[in-house]
């Protein structure tokens, strides 16, 4: 905790004079620009978390600064916006979004064993932290953090590589290094799931006829549809498989990729289009309606100089992030993909692995020659394990932001648009692998090899704040 100095700030405290971004010291950083990206994806994140026209005339202001809270709140109330007293979905972003959650960290749990996994629900109720001990967690946020289920895993090799709960929040699957992967009744009354035991853990095979059974690959990512109907999973056989869960069956392989595929996602609602990254450097578009006839990817993106470790889609069809091990972050728009990867022999660092070494003083800030890439971040690390990095939440932020674990033990929050470090979360004694911000509230929680789970907040005291309905009245107050 010493780490950490708090913000002191809260909503009741905000003052008319102030038209600043709300900061505190040691973790907010000041906006210094790492690069000025003019591509569409700025021009629509400015569009979804920049106020209305209208209300920014209200009194005078540095024109340079961002609207206050205050004035945006006595703009809404005169109807300056002409919105019967409401504020659109970007005034409320434009708001939300500079309250970050670099407050704290409070305790949620502590484990005897490295943390993988942790991801809030769509809806933020639950919250899923998986550990290499065999265990994952289901946590009810809405019941002061309480353990809804303490799932013991079955047949775990390694790790937990990755979980994946359905849209419908009723199911929980796992994944290991194995081609069976397992999945949970999530709304049983059993909290104590064993598997087999106390509950059926159900064995969903993704290993084709060919394969030799047992352990002959290790999955390494796992996603489901956005329907509920199938999962798509990346693989130590440097494939993409599909499984269909309404007829019970692997449904597509997908040689993918000439190495580990460490990383695999749909690309929107549709289920169409998935995104895969592997540590060949290369991220590839997949279009399942055309995959039949070319048998190839939709399109390559090069860029980075060594592995992919994780990828998020923005959602849309069009724009992701990934994380690699050339210890960037890079945005990609898939509309400037190639048929074909450009490679540069030599490009890579011979030798160096980085699971045991730290990346060569020699290599940092290289860049690919052909980089087809929209913009890089950096300041964060990847070595040891497969870091994650993600978009902000759309409804509170607009996704304005990127945010990522880190080899160092530190969250990083980087600004989408400038690529600035707007903020480092100082905690954990071991690498983030993973983290997950709140749907709805400034909430971000943290996982680490230290065995922590910690979560960060908005508020200034320093009392741990009550975990939610908290998220409705910030809803209500800022639609």
């Amino acid at each position: 905790m010493d780490e950490f100095d708090e913000m002191g700030y809260s909503l009741s405290r905000l003052t008319l004079e102030s038209d600043h971004f709300d900061h505190g010291n040691a973790a907010l950083h000041p906006n210094k620009p790492m690069h000025n990206l003019e591509h569409e994806v700025a021009q629509l994140t400015k569009l979804r978390s920049n106020p209305n026209e209208r209300l920014t005339r209200i009194g005078p202001r540095r024109q340079d600064l961002p609207m206050s809270t205050v004035r945006m709140l006595a703009g809404r109330e005169g109807n300056y916006s002409g919105r019967g007293g409401r504020f659109s979905s970007a005034d409320r972003c434009h708001v939300l979004s500079r309250y970050l959650p670099v407050n704290g960290p409070w305790l949620v749990d502590r484990m005897s064993s490295r943390a993988y996994v942790s991801q809030f629900s769509a809806n933020g109720s639950l919250f899923i932290a998986g550990f290499q001990d065999s265990h994952i967690r289901i946590y009810n946020v809405d019941r002061g953090w309480k353990v809804q289920k303490n799932i013991h895993v079955k047949s775990m090799r390694w790790t937990v590589t990755d979980t994946s709960l359905s849209p419908d929040q009723r199911h929980l699957v796992y994944a290991s290094m194995s081609p069976i992967v397992h999945m949970v009744d999530v709304g049983s009354s059993e909290t104590e799931s064993h598997a087999n035991i106390t509950e059926i853990h159900e064995g969903l095979d993704f290993s084709s006829g060919d394969d030799d059974g047992g352990y002959s690959f290790g999955i390494f990512s796992i996603k489901f549809s956005t329907d509920g109907h199938e999962l798509v999973a990346g693989s130590s056989d440097d494939s993409i498989y599909v499984y269909d869960l309404e007829a019970n069956k692997l449904s597509l392989r997908i040689p993918a990729h000439s190495y580990d595929v460490n990383t695999v996602c749909f690309a929107d609602e549709s289920g169409h289009l998935i995104y895969s990254g592997s540590d060949d450097t290369l991220c590839k578009v997949w279009d399942r309606r055309c995959l039949q006839t070319t048998g190839k990817p939709a399109g390559v993106l090069t860029g980075h100089i060594e592995g992919i470790a994780f990828i998020d889609s923005k959602g849309d069809g069009r724009y992701f992030i990934s994380n690699g091990k050339d210890q960037t972050i890079k945005l990609w728009d898939i509309r400037k993909m190639s048929s074909s990867p450009t490679r540069t022999p030599g490009l890579r660092i011979s030798e160096w692995d980085y699971r045991w070494m730290d990346y060569p003083s020699q290599a940092k800030g290289m860049k690919h020659p052909s980089d087809q890439s929209v913009a890089t971040y950096r300041g964060h690390s990847v070595l040891r394990t497969l870091i994650r990095c993600y978009f902000s939440p759309a409804y509170s932020t607009g996704q304005k932001y990127i945010y990522t674990g880190s080899h160092n033990s530190y969250v990083y929050i980087y600004d989408l648009v400038t690529g600035a470090q707007v903020a480092t979360l100082k905690h954990h004694k071991a690498p983030v692998r993973d983290c997950s911000w709140h749907p709805y509230y400034p909430m971000l929680v943290s996982s680490s090899w230290d065995g922590e789970v910690v979560k960060w907040e908005f508020p200034g005291n320093e009392e741990a704040p009550a975990p939610f309905p908290r998220k409705r009245v910030w809803r209500r107050h800022f639609s």
